[in-house]
């Protein structure tokens, strides 16, 4: 195949999984946070986290508990190949709306993922990523109003299967990877 076009699928896979990421950790989806990672890679959430990121997914249900709203928006993408090993240094805008003692606060978060990427047996899975916040926006109360009247009726998403894009969707399935 055409070196620039084996470039631009690889770029592309990766991209997917980067959004994929997102995917599942916005909606809780634990099984498919676990197939975008190669099963020894290493996830590094500064003093929040650092270890294999198997055993990190393996806390994102308590971490997350807490979590009504999660939104990760990927905003820059810079990704650099060499054969099967890559990098992404990918900025994300992440969202989060949380229950405390105290109520609901909102966490809104400006930062990058240090990526590390593998092409195993032909598939593109994180082998190493670390977060990196650049800046940080606390309110509290929440200004989050998903009750008043300019919404009433709107399909509201939330985390887990009870999410509307679970009965939606036919090929964006829950604990899968898109294809």
């Amino acid at each position: 195949m055409d070196p620039q076009l084996q470039a631009l699928l690889d770029k592309q896979a990766i991209t997917e999984l980067v959004h994929a990421y997102c995917n599942a950790s916005d909606r809780h989806d634990h099984d498919k946070l676990r197939e975008l990672y190669h099963p020894d890679a290493t996830d590094d959430h500064g003093a929040f986290f650092k270890g294999l990121a198997m055993e990190f997914i393996d806390q994102l249900p308590q971490i997350q508990a807490p979590m009504e709203i999660l939104h990760h928006n990927v905003t820059t993408v810079n990704l650099a190949l060499e054969v099967d090993y890559a990098e992404g240094e990918i900025y994300v805008l992440a969202f989060h709306k949380v229950r405390t003692e105290e109520g609901t606060l909102d966490l809104m978060i400006g930062g990058r993922y240090f990526d590390k990427y593998a092409k195993r047996a032909g598939q593109w899975k994180f082998s190493e990523r670390a977060v990196v916040a650049d800046w940080a926006t606390i309110t509290s109360p929440s200004a989050v109003d998903l009750s008043h009247p300019l919404i009433d009726g709107s399909h509201l998403g939330c985390p887990g299967p009870q999410d509307p894009s679970y009965s939606f969707f036919r090929l964006l399935r829950r604990g899968e990877r898109t294809k």
